[in-house]
């Protein structure tokens, strides 16, 4: 039988051991891990840090091969989708030679990452040949004066560029995440909207959340799910239905006879908590059970204490089924702990 009492190298068994697969004690299969690879970001957009955002020091954040490690973890409870965030994911060094190790883990079948796309236009061959699958990409405006005021250091030509790039490298289907903010670019909707009349893509609208020091901003600039959907049908006319099955977080609509489609992604006002099968990994190495609450399991700690392979599962497990049912922002619960960019989103 294999040993796993530590796996120090990037052979790991053809299959994991018999286990039953991680659930919550709701009975939820958590099967997705999203993994912040670091904290740091070359933008600094008003909805999700500071401008004078102080990072992590680097000895903090996870090694490559304590990723690694993490990673043949889920995978051996029965993780079989791991999204790469930040901060901006692409910015971490060696971040292609990081996917080509993640995609070769027996169990992962699907590696994707959220980015803004700024260096996608030099990356994204290379990461679509190391095994990532496809993007998910930050533009919130189409207006380069106010993508700058909403980025604050932002130009969108680099988004352009960055999403052709993913085009021609098959890192498909490509979907536009806009998190909309409220006398920001709540009326930008519209022209987003319009892009999936003439591209195959998802263009999704995203209630923000609040978090941590900016608290009081992004509560008072919420628009609403219902909002931003009337918004788009004075424009366009009723949307159809496109088939939602409540596992994915984006509720998906249609222009009538659009090639491309609209979500939402409806968190705050209209949760969709029953359908979740994720945790998150924090750039420092916690086990974060919720995005919008502060339950972590430090994972790091331990492995850089010498547990074992087996005790590491055993974390992970139970952190898991404690995972709770849903956020608490209807009862004025409101995660402090962190930034956006610190947990990953």
């Amino acid at each position: 039988m294999t040993d796993l009492g530590r796996i120090t190298t990037d052979a790991p068994p053809a299959a994991w051991p018999e286990a039953t697969p991680m659930h919550d004690s709701y009975g939820r299969r958590i099967n997705y891990l999203r993994i912040s690879l670091t904290d740091v970001c070359n933008l600094r957009c008003v909805y999700c840090m500071p401008e004078n955002m102080q990072f992590r020091p680097r000895r903090e954040l996870m090694t490559d091969d304590e990723i690694m490690t993490l990673v043949k973890v889920g995978a051996s409870l029965g993780v079989t989708k791991i999204r790469l965030t930040g901060g901006e994911p692409t910015i971490r060094p060696r971040v292609v030679e990081l996917i080509r190790r993640m995609a070769a883990v027996p169990g992962i079948k699907d590696l994707a990452m959220t980015t803004n796309a700024l260096l996608l236009e030099e990356m994204a061959e290379d990461l679509a040949a190391a095994g990532l699958k496809r993007v998910n990409i930050s533009i919130d405006t189409l207006d380069p004066e106010k993508f700058r005021r909403i980025t604050r250091w932002g130009d969108i030509d680099d988004v352009w560029r960055g999403i052709r790039a993913a085009e021609a490298a098959g890192l498909l289907p490509i979907k536009l995440n806009c998190v909309v903010v409220r006398n920001f670019n709540d009326e930008d909707v519209v022209d987003l909207a319009r892009l999936t009349l003439a591209h195959d893509w998802e263009v999704r609208y995203i209630e923000m959340m609040p978090f941590g020091e900016i608290t009081d901003f992004q509560q008072s600039n919420v628009v609403s799910f219902r909002q931003m959907r009337d918004i788009v049908e004075a424009a366009f006319g009723p949307l159809e239905e496109a088939g939602y099955d409540f596992v994915d977080p984006s509720r998906p609509f249609r222009i009538p006879g659009a090639r491309g489609t609209l979500g939402f992604i409806s968190s705050v006002t209209e949760p969709f908590c029953q359908g979740c099968g994720r945790v998150r990994l924090t750039a420092d190495g916690k086990l974060r059970l919720c995005l919008l609450r502060d339950d972590e399991v430090d994972l790091l700690t331990p492995l850089r204490s010498g547990a074992t392979f087996e005790e590491l599962r055993a974390l992970m497990r139970d952190g898991a089924y404690h995972k709770p049912w849903g956020h608490g922002l209807d009862q004025g619960l409101i995660a402090q702990g962190r930034t956006m960019n610190q947990i990953g989103g």
